[in-house]
């Protein structure tokens, strides 16, 4: 008797605001500076199984504007998304934590950081799009040059 081929299951559970903040260190005195501020955009993935087959997948933004040495404002958030993700090979699943789940989140991500700038009292902030399959493929281009360098480099020491 063969074995049955379960299908593939993918399926948000839940999309949700995990964290954010909003600091005007400077506040009310860098507003009245009529430079124009500096902008600095950090983005992040992370990935954690959270159950078999369930996994939380988050976007973390961190942006920080600053005239001169002075920061104007600095908004750190992550949204999250929990997925459900069954009966798919590895490499599969890696790509879908990678790619697919950071695609579904990014977007209320966005929406997210320009409403709380906008709230602040600034113009919104609109990150840009991200093409995270070059993201995802340029990150794993880099683990496997690091992978292939730990022996050369290890061999090194020894000899």
């Amino acid at each position: 008797m063969a074995e049955a081929t379960l299908d593939p299951v993918f399926q948000i559970q839940r999309v949700y605001l995990k964290d954010m903040s909003l600091e005007q260190p400077n506040s009310p005195a860098i507003l009245l500076d009529q430079e124009t501020p500096s902008v600095d955009i950090q983005l992040g993935v992370g990935t954690e199984q959270v159950a078999d087959g369930v996994f939380e997948v988050s976007v973390t933004a961190t942006v920080h504007t600053k005239i001169n040495d002075k920061t104007v404002f600095m908004v750190e958030a992550k949204q999250a998304g929990i997925f459900e993700i069954r009966n798919m090979p590895a490499d599969q699943i890696g790509q879908v934590l990678g790619i697919s789940c950071p695609q579904i989140i990014y977007p209320y991500l966005r929406g997210n950081v320009a409403d709380v700038v906008q709230r602040g009292g600034f113009p919104p902030v609109h990150l840009a799009e991200i093409n995270f399959q070059a993201l995802f493929l340029q990150q794993q281009a880099e683990a496997a040059a690091q992978a292939d360098q730990a022996p050369l480099a290890a061999q090194q020491i020894i000899t």
